[in-house]
């Protein structure tokens, strides 16, 4: 056979190689940025929630690892029948937290509106409101009991010849009877107290991304708006506020996340009675004086995820749903 036979000969069949324009170093470097993160969150997320679900259904006292054993749904019936006067005042608070926090949402947009129209020191209403956000929400609560709520020197007690405690007070504002229980639920006073000092901290932080958002939309639009006759809130509601849809959804869930796991502000101020929430109850059967019930703790805890995985399926389940058509 001639060298010119072998020169036209086609080549050989079998499989391609890939190339790929990632070095062997790109490669160590993008394993290592995705791996990393993926290996902590699932130790630090998905493990902790698979044991938590897995201990509810037994009885250990989170010493001995040898003591535990699997007792079924016992666990849950102790929280919603014997435990009944701890879970649903707890899951009422929650419930009030989230209302309350979705109307501090709205206040937060209309400050955004109002300071994206440039006022005259915008920018310091914008620092002054933003500020308690960079704070926990611990340190949140130290700050209005030692300044606004001090029974000796809070800004609420000042010329009051009876100083309020606004921390202690756990008599009712209102009662709700409901039919499965027997002793009604209700929002407390120190209770609504802390609600005003998480307020303090949720509006700041959503009038920041609602003024983001704000100024994100196209001018043009607003001035379409104008010329076909709307008004100022005819504008904002048909035009305006559908455009912000995404930052709509990043407060909603910032809004949920924020009711749910309200938990550091009320352990911070030790407690009080009447203002006890879901991440308080897990904690206070888990650890600390009482503790000990890690199978009570833990039914507490995935009642709290169930709430937060049912408001995380109807939104994705929505916002597939609208992407599809």
């Amino acid at each position: 056979m001639s060298t010119d036979t072998l020169a036209t000969a086609p080549p050989t069949p079998g499989r391609r190689r890939r190339y790929s324009q990632l070095s062997k170093s790109d490669k160590v470097w993008l394993s290592l940025m995705v791996g990393i993160p993926t290996v902590l969150h699932v130790v630090f997320v998905w493990l902790p929630a698979l044991a938590t679900i897995v201990l509810s259904f037994a009885e250990w006292d989170g010493i001995k690892l040898g003591t535990w054993q699997l007792v079924g749904f016992r666990n849950y019936w102790t929280i919603f029948t014997v435990l009944e006067d701890k879970l649903f005042p707890a899951l009422f608070n929650n419930f009030v937290l989230l209302v309350f926090l979705s109307l501090c949402s709205a206040v937060g947009m209309l400050f955004a509106y109002l300071l994206d129209k440039g006022v005259r020191g915008t920018a310091i209403y914008q620092s002054v409101f933003y500020m308690p956000v960079v704070l926990s929400l611990a340190v949140v609560g130290f700050i209005w009991k030692s300044v606004m709520f001090s029974q000796a020197q809070g800004l609420f007690n000042l010329g009051r010849d009876k100083p309020i405690d606004f921390v202690g007070n756990a008599e009712k504002i209102f009662t709700i009877h409901l039919p499965f229980l027997d002793n009604p639920v209700g929002l407390s006073k120190n209770f609504a107290a802390l609600l005003i000092a998480m307020a303090w901290r949720h509006i700041g932080y959503v009038m920041v991304l609602y003024l983001a958002g704000l100024k994100s939309v196209d001018s043009s639009l607003r001035e379409a708006a104008s010329i076909d006759g709307c008004n100022e809130w005819q504008s904002f509601r048909r035009v305006v506020f559908p455009v912000m849809k995404p930052i709509n959804v990043v407060v909603l869930v910032i809004t949920v996340i924020e009711a749910l796991r309200a938990f550091d502000i009320i352990v911070a101020l030790k407690q009080p009675v009447g203002t006890s929430v879901m991440g308080v109850l897990v904690k206070n059967n888990l650890v600390g004086e009482g503790g000990g019930h890690v199978g009570v703790g833990s039914a507490y805890g995935v009642v709290l995820l169930l709430l937060c995985l049912g408001f995380i399926v109807w939104y994705l389940v929505n916002h597939y749903r609208e992407n599809e058509l």
